[in-house]
């Protein structure tokens, strides 16, 4: 799997990510299942005080209302396709623990089961349902984890394109047909808009027969958790070395629009080659 989503670009899909930044947090969403689990849990406690049920009862509860909420943060961000640009490395690691927990869960489910059919209690093609239950598990640990790895390197990339905007960088008349430096910067005169990005996003993939790998577009949430303004930008996933990223580059020069173009490591940092299209993210302000 790539590191990047690239699915992102669906035109003329023009939604902000700020406005699901807003609705996302990192505490499970309150479904009928987690209301349920915590009714049952309040219910519960109250038993237990009367000493009514055990405390064994009530850890049950307690552990229900957990997966509960587990399980609801899966549903509205990995089995809803929730977009990478649309979470916050916080966020992601949350996400990434419920989904350990629940193949956890599942692992002991399948441990518990298997001694009842060791004890010849219950027959073994009842292991099956337990098995498919885990190996669904292991995916969602794993789309978790790839999305995680995913932010880390858009992070990485966010962090590098705040220090090549600081740092002067020769701005050769040709930058498309030259020597690429770990960091290039072409200070084009004209704005990047969506329609600009329309027009790219088609050449690119009539050009090279497959979408234009983009790895954050616009405003994101991760942009905005780590302060920066990246509204009217875009990332590609394409390295300025190769045929597609000479490509993209030559493209730009042409219509003048501003990019910064990195090659790979900056300050030790394993940031993925990639093209920036626009210019420098700006600090958001205490009043934004």
């Amino acid at each position: 799997m790539s590191y990047y989503n690239q699915d992102i670009m669906r035109f003329p899909r023009l939604t902000s990510a700020i406005a699901l930044f807003a609705v996302v947090s990192m505490a499970a969403p309150e479904t009928a299942a987690v209301r349920a689990a915590r009714e049952t849990l309040d219910q519960t406690r109250k038993l237990a005080e009367a000493g009514v049920v055990s405390r064994k009862q009530l850890e049950a509860a307690e552990r229900a209302l957990e997966q509960a909420k587990d399980d609801a943060l899966i549903a509205s961000t990995i089995d809803a396709q929730l977009s990478v640009e649309d979470l916050t490395e916080e966020q992601s690691g949350e996400i990434t623990a419920a989904a350990k927990r629940g193949l956890a869960r599942e692992l002991a489910r399948l441990e518990a089961h298997a001694k009842l059919v060791g004890e010849g209690v219950a027959p073994r093609t009842s292991l099956q349902s337990f098995e498919l239950d885990v190996e669904r598990a292991r995916r969602i640990v794993d789309v978790a984890e790839e999305r995680a790895k995913s932010l880390k390197e858009i992070a990485s990339m966010i962090r590098a394109e705040e220090e090549a905007a600081d740092t002067p960088t020769p701005d050769a008349p040709s930058i498309a047909d030259g020597p690429i430096q770990r960091i290039t910067r072409y200070k084009g005169t004209m704005r990047f808009d969506n329609e600009e990005l329309r027009a790219v996003v088609l050449e690119f993939e009539k050009k090279f027969d497959r979408k234009l790998p983009v790895s954050a577009r616009g405003a994101t949430a991760l942009h905005r958790s780590m302060g920066f303004d990246h509204t009217g930008r875009v990332d590609v996933a394409v390295n300025p070395d190769q045929v597609e990223g000479r490509w993209l580059m030559r493209y730009l020069e042409k219509k003048d629009i501003p990019f910064f173009a990195f090659r790979t490591y900056v300050k030790g940092q394993a940031t993925a080659p990639h093209i920036h299209i626009g210019p420098p993210s700006t600090r958001i302000r205490a009043t934004d």
